[in-house]
C-alpha cells in the first residue's frame, strides 16, 4: 500500500480510508498474510477515471463550454 499511495502523491492514510470506504482504487488481498496489493493498471485506470470526471480536465463536462439552456415559460396557457 505504501507503493501505491507514493504513485498517486497520498499518504497511506488516505489511501487506507478510502479503501475501506470503496471510494479508492481497486486493491485486493495477497498471500498468506493478506499484503493489501493494488495492480499498476488499475490505479492508472483509476487517474484516468478521476480525471474524466473532472470537468477542470475534461471540457465536456465544464459549465462555461456547455451550450445555453433555454428557459420554459410555465405561465403561458394552452
Amino acid at each position: 500500500m505504501q507503493e501505491a499511495a507514493a504513485y498517486l502523491g497520498l499518504s497511506p492514510r488516505t489511501l487506507y480510508v478510502w479503501r475501506h470506504r470503496r471510494q479508492g482504487p481497486p486493491s485486493f488481498r495477497l498471500g498468506a498474510r493478506g499484503r493489501v496489493t493494488y495492480r499498476l493498471d488499475a490505479l492508472d485506470a483509476w487517474i484516468r477515471e478521476q480525471e474524466l470526471a473532472d470537468s477542470r480536465s475534461n471540457p465536456a463536462l465544464d459549465p462555461v463550454s456547455a451550450a445555453p439552456q433555454r428557459r420554459v415559460d410555465h405561465s403561458a396557457t394552452a
